[in-house]
C-alpha cells in the first residue's frame, strides 16, 4: 500500500472520531508538557544553585579554625581553636605554588548604629584581597586597600542590606556609623549578591580592615577563616594539598601526630555534590511526569483495540479487495504513531510555554532541556508504536470470511 494511501486513510479514520482522537492526543500532550515542564524546574532550580556557588567566588577554598573529628564516616569541626592566625595566611600565599592569592578574615555579630537607627549585623574584618576572592563588586564609592589594613583605618563597606536599614538605600559614603562603640566612616556600598546556598544573605554584612577589628572591635589576635583562591581550577586539589601540609608544619601537628587543628573545603567538590544532587531531583520528578506519559500509551492501546472491534467488518473488506495482512498491519500501526507524534507535539508546545509562563509568572527559574524535548518526544512516539502493535496484530491475523460475517 503506497504512503499517501496509508496517510489518506489514517487522517480519515483518525477525524471519523474527533472526540476519541482528542482524548488520545490529549492524555500523550499531558505527559509530554508536564516531563518538559518538570525538568525545566529541575534544571532552573539547579542552575540557580550553581549561580549561587559562583557567586561565592571564583576557583574558592575556605579553611576555617577548628577541631576536626570523624564521627559516623563524617568529617566534623567541633570546639573553638585559636591557632589559626593572619601569618598563616600570608605564608600560604607565598609559599603555595597553586594558591594566587588569601584573605584572612575574622568576624562578630555586632550592633550598628547611625543616628537614632540601630541594626544588628555581621561585622568582617578582612583585606582588600576578599573582594577580589570573593568576587564581591563595589556599587557606590570604593573599598579598603592593604594601606587602610596598616594605617587601623576605620574604614567600612558595607552591604546592601545594611545599607537598606541604616540609610533607606540612598548614599552613605562619607556618613559615620558606629560599630558597637567605634565610629566608622562608610567608605562604599557593596553590589548585591543575595543569598548563597545556604540561604544565609551576602549583602547583610559590613567589610572593615582586619587589623582594625582585631585591634578595635573583636580583641582578639587569631583569625576564623582563611579564603583561598587557587590559580585555576585544576589546581585546586593541589591548592589544598598544598595548603594542608603546610598548615601542620607551622602548627607542628606532625610531630605531636594530632589531627587537623582546621577543615579545608573545595569549592569544586560543594558543586560536584549539588550537581549530583540537582541530577537525581530532575530525573526524580522527570520520572514521576513521566508516569503520565505511559497512561497516555495505555489509552492509546485502549482506542486502537477498541477501534479494531469496530472495523472488523471494513479489515475483511479490505483484504477481500487485496489488502496483504502486512497493510492491515502498517494501518493501524500508522494511525497509532499518528495519534502519539501529534499528541508529543501539542505536548512540546504546551510544556515550552508553561515553563515559560512559570518563570514569568512566579520566582521559579525554569530552564527549557532540549535533550527532554527530543526525549520526551522519542518517548511519546515508542509508546504509540507500543500501544499499536497488538491492537495491528489483532487485526491483521483475522480471517477476511469470519470478518465479513461479522455483526
Amino acid at each position: 500500500m503506497k504512503l499517501t494511501r496509508s496517510i489518506a486513510l489514517t487522517r480519515r479514520q483518525l477525524l471519523l472520531h474527533r472526540l476519541r482522537t482528542g482524548l488520545a492526543l490529549l492524555g500523550i500532550a499531558i505527559g509530554v508538557s508536564a516531563v518538559i515542564l518538570m525538568v525545566s524546574v529541575g534544571r532552573g532550580a539547579q542552575q540557580e544553585v550553581m549561580d549561587k556557588i559562583d557567586s561565592m567566588g571564583k576557583n574558592l577554598l575556605t579553611v576555617s579554625a577548628g577541631q576536626v573529628r570523624k564521627m559516623t564516616g563524617r568529617t566534623q569541626v567541633r570546639g573553638t581553636v585559636t591557632t589559626l592566625t593572619m601569618a598563616d595566611a600570608r605564608v600560604i600565599a607565598d609559599e603555595c605554588s597553586a594558591v594566587a592569592a588569601t584573605a584572612p578574615t575574622q568576624s562578630k555579630k555586632l550592633q550598628v548604629k547611625y543616628g537614632a537607627v540601630g541594626y544588628s549585623t555581621t561585622v568582617m574584618g578582612t583585606t582588600a584581597d576578599y573582594f577580589l576572592i570573593r568576587d564581591y563588586r563595589i556599587l557606590l564609592g570604593a573599598c579598603f586597600t592593604d594601606d587602610d589594613n596598616t594605617a587601623l583605618r576605620r574604614s567600612a563597606v558595607i552591604g546592601q542590606t545594611v545599607n537598606r536599614y541604616l540609610f533607606g538605600g540612598s548614599d552613605p559614603t562619607g556618613q559615620t556609623i558606629q560599630i558597637g562603640k567605634v565610629p566608622f566612616e562608610v567608605i562604599g556600598v557593596l553590589a548585591s549578591k543575595g543569598a548563597d546556598v545556604s540561604g544565609i544573605d551576602q549583602d547583610d554584612v559590613i567589610l572593615i580592615p582586619i587589623q582594625t577589628g582585631l585591634r578595635r572591635l573583636f580583641n582578639v589576635s587569631y583569625i576564623s577563616t582563611i579564603y583561598i583562591q587557587a590559580v585555576d581550577g585544576k589546581a585546586m586539589p593541589y591548592a589544598v594539598s598544598q595548603a594542608r601540609t603546610l598548615l601542620r608544619e607551622r602548627h607542628r601537628l606532625d610531630a605531636r601526630n594530632k589531627d587537623d587543628d582546621f577543615l579545608i573545603q573545595n569549592q569544586a567538590d560543594l558543586v560536584a555534590a549539588q550537581k549530583e544532587t540537582g541530577e537525581t531531583f530532575t530525573l526524580l520528578i522527570a520520572g514521576i511526569a513521566g508516569i503520565s506519559l505511559l497512561i497516555g500509551g495505555i489509552g492509546i492501546l485502549a482506542i486502537m483495540l477498541m477501534s479494531v472491534r469496530e472495523r472488523v467488518k471494513e479489515i475483511g473488506l479490505r483484504m477481500a479487495v487485496g489488502a496483504s495482512r502486512r497493510d492491515i498491519l502498517m494501518q493501524f500501526i500508522s494511525e497509532a504513531v499518528a495519534l502519539s507524534a501529534c499528541g508529543g507535539l501539542a505536548g512540546i508546545g504546551i510544556g515550552a510555554l508553561g515553563s515559560v509562563l512559570l518563570g514569568t509568572a512566579t520566582a521559579w527559574r525554569t530552564s527549557i532541556s532540549l535533550t527532554s524535548v527530543l526525549l520526551s518526544l522519542g518517548f511519546s512516539m515508542a509508546v504509540g508504536v507500543f500501544g499499536g502493535v497488538y491492537p495491528a496484530r489483532q487485526a491483521s491475523q483475522l480471517d477476511p470470511i469470519v470478518a465479513l460475517r461479522s455483526d
